[in-house]
């Protein structure tokens, strides 16, 4: 069988790279207007809720773990495999993920009547590869340099399938901009908002339709500490790789890529740096104080706007964008209360 043209490289998404010489082009309004209208085929809005107490005041929660397999990721992986023409389809979806993005690609593949296959770190959590094994997804476990190498070489292009790229792939970028159409549905008056960042997927759909219908309005990236390319590439002032070490597994990337840094560069006022101690801490306080569950890496921009001062920040939004945690996650978050550790670190 021929390769299939994935969403990156195909002609699906090309368009929005085209005129820039290779570099992203977030999505606008009108586009997030557009899938929304699409998603909302296949699932209400996420409510947005006031943060309990000790967020501090004026800060409500976008809740994303109640979406159809408790992420964020059904918006852009979803919307991109809801693109796909009949013979990609046909192909069966592929990508790469530490869990979430996975499952997010079966429950699209299911929608769709096709196969959906990941490969997966081999440190990815046990719940999470489970999840999608039981979605009817196929995992290919290896390890996680290979994975990256896998992204960085273009392996992808090789393989007989859709695949959809989780960071740098539009019409991705174009489903998670939805959010923003709900986000500001609800907020009309909003002043900042606060967004997780692994390899900046979410991050450029969520900001790109938002800076695009209220320029003014301030963007704030939240990183752990022990993960944080964006911030080490701001610094530089160029995309660049970072040491990964953090119990956030769904934001544990090492790098930016080059096409989409530049389009991240520009939306972004400010990076927040969260240690794992402060990120467990904000989870234990979405669900003890709100009932909210969530894994790590659900909890960063909670926890990066709880350290944020009022004055900076003013009425905000923070993102909670996955559930996706298993037993041990969910022990290690029960044994984390009054626990010291600034490291950032944490495997």
């Amino acid at each position: 069988m021929a390769p299939r043209p994935s969403a990156t490289g195909g002609a699906v998404g090309s368009d929005r790279t085209a005129d820039t010489g290779g570099a992203i082009v977030p999505p606008t309004w009108a586009e997030a207007l557009e899938a929304t209208a699409r998603l909302r085929r296949e699932f209400p809005p996420t409510p947005l809720l006031p943060a309990p107490g000790a967020f501090g005041e004026r800060l409500s929660l976008k809740i994303e773990t109640l979406l159809p397999t408790g992420s964020f990721k059904v918006r852009g992986v979803g919307y991109a495999a809801f693109c796909f023409d009949e013979d990609q389809v046909r192909s069966g979806l592929s990508t790469v993920s530490a869990g979430n993005t996975a499952l997010a690609l079966a429950w699209a593949a299911a929608r769709l009547g096709t196969t959906a296959r990941s490969l997966l770190p081999e440190t990815a959590p046990a719940a999470k590869v489970e999840a999608f094994r039981a979605a009817g997804g196929v995992p290919r476990p290896c390890p996680t340099d290979e994975l990256f190498r896998f992204l960085r070489e273009r392996r992808f292009e090789a393989e007989p399938y859709a695949f959809v790229h989780p960071w740098t792939e539009p019409l991705v970028h174009r489903g998670h901009s939805s959010l923003a159409v709900e986000i500001l549905a609800a907020a009309p008056d909003l002043e900042s908002v606060f967004v997780p960042v692994g390899g900046g997927g979410l991050l450029a759909g969520v900001a790109g339709a938002l800076r695009d219908r209220c320029p003014a309005l301030r963007v704030f990236a939240v990183e752990p500490t022990g993960c944080c390319a964006l911030h080490r590439s701001r610094l530089a002032g160029r995309a660049v790789a970072a040491e990964c070490r953090t119990i956030c597994d769904g934001v544990a990337v090492p790098y930016l890529t080059e096409e989409l840094y530049p389009a991240l560069a520009a939306l972004v006022d400010e990076t927040v740096l969260v240690t794992d101690a402060e990120t467990l801490a904000a989870s234990r306080d979405l669900l003890f104080a709100g009932k909210i569950l969530t894994e790590p890496s659900g909890a960063l921009a909670p926890a990066g706007a709880r350290k944020t001062p009022l004055r900076e920040r003013g009425l905000s939004v923070a993102l909670v964008t996955g559930a996706g945690i298993g037993a041990p996650g969910l022990r290690r978050l029960l044994g984390a209360a009054g626990r010291p550790d600034d490291s950032g670190g944490g495997g």
